[in-house]
């Protein structure tokens, strides 16, 4: 900030002083504005693709205290592969890491080193969160390739230093062999932890269990989301309210919530309607959410060749996927989101 003599300051100069200082203070206000802005970056579309399979999905970020970056953790699904039946290709692939030194520009990084390895495997929708130093991972476990959807997949845990190299804990015990997209939510007033997730053998509802440890976990056995067909839970706090956002594969269901039990679902579906920019002409799916200095910035994915003009191709064209972001608005108690409005952003904070 700029600081003027005193004798500039001191009421007892003439007018055209007085006047000098008021314009002095304007273009300095000005300035200092343009700098401020000047550093703030337009946020791409689409934020990021996965340079291997080109089908990244259902991401989930987290800042990395050691290495000072901003690190995403992604489902990849194997897209611009040939030759594959059914839906083998969203199977056999490893969570993708992506890193931004500012949560802005993103590069891809590698896949995590999951150190629990059937012959075949799977891996989907990782939810990552920090305590104490150690990072914990809730992983969707699929026991094979399959080219179809009637198999059983589960919920493991796992550990890290690093978000990179990832010890396996245990395999969770939930309500049904068929158990997807953790989210794992901090309780109020220090009572552990709370676990949404989907149970696929209850009409794709969202279940719950609790813990006080993050490694023993008590199984509800309660639907708690159930109103409609979903996937992909995320929790969080913002506004004075409790929200869960899930994937009704029909844009975005939002419900808000005072005791993280009761849920009051809101009319309107978020990211529903097609946006305008590069890779976004699409409903979004399977989300995160960070709250960020106060903002609230969803990460998404879409489907950029699901049209209706491409209804009933499969291949790469409608495999491939990409992720995006968009800032959420909070209007007249309820969520909002304009995806084609431009987001700029200096960096997230941490």
């Amino acid at each position: 900030m700029t600081t003027l003599p005193a004798a500039l300051i001191s009421t007892n100069q003439p007018t055209y002083m007085k006047q000098f200082l008021l314009f002095y203070l304007l273009l300095s206000s000005i300035c200092t504005f343009a700098q401020q802005n000047s550093k703030l970056q337009l946020m791409e579309k689409p934020l990021f693709r996965d340079p291997v399979y080109d089908g990244a999905a259902d991401p989930v970020v987290i800042w990395n205290k050691g290495e000072k970056k901003w690190f995403m953790f992604y489902t990849n699904r194997r897209a611009n592969a040939k030759n594959l039946d059914g839906v083998s290709w969203v199977h056999g692939t490893r969570i993708g890491i992506a890193t931004s030194k500012d949560g802005v520009k993103w590069k891809y990084r590698d896949t995590c080193d999951i150190q629990y390895r059937l012959t075949d495997y799977t891996h989907w929708a990782p939810e990552v969160i920090e305590n104490r130093g150690l990072y914990h991972m809730y992983l969707t476990y699929v026991p094979g390739v399959f080219k179809d959807w009637r198999h059983p997949r589960y919920i493991v845990h796992l550990t890290s230093k690093n978000l990179i190299n990832w010890k396996f804990e245990s395999k969770l015990n939930l309500a049904s062999d068929r158990c997807i997209d953790a989210c794992v939510f901090k309780l109020p007033d220090n009572q552990g932890w709370r676990m949404y997730y989907n149970n696929e053998m209850a009409g794709k509802s969202i279940y719950y269990a609790d813990s006080k440890d993050l490694y023993h976990w008590e199984d509800s056995g309660k639907k708690i989301i159930g109103d409609k067909g979903c996937e992909g839970p995320k929790v969080f706090y913002w506004k004075n309210t409790y929200w869960m956002i899930v994937d009704n594969w029909k844009g975005l269901g939002v419900y808000a919530s005072n005791d993280l039990l009761n849920w009051k679902r809101q009319e309107k579906n978020i990211l529903q309607e097609p946006g305008k920019g590069v890779d976004d002409g699409v409903m979004g799916g399977h989300c995160d959410v960070i709250v960020n200095d106060g903002r609230a910035f969803i990460y998404y994915f879409t489907h950029p060749g699901k049209t209706p003009e491409n209804k009933g191709i499969d291949d790469y064209s409608t495999r491939r996927s990409s992720i995006q972001m968009a800032e959420l608005k909070y209007e007249n108690g309820e969520i909002t989101c304009d995806r084609n409005k431009d987001l700029y952003l200096k960096e997230l904070k941490h």
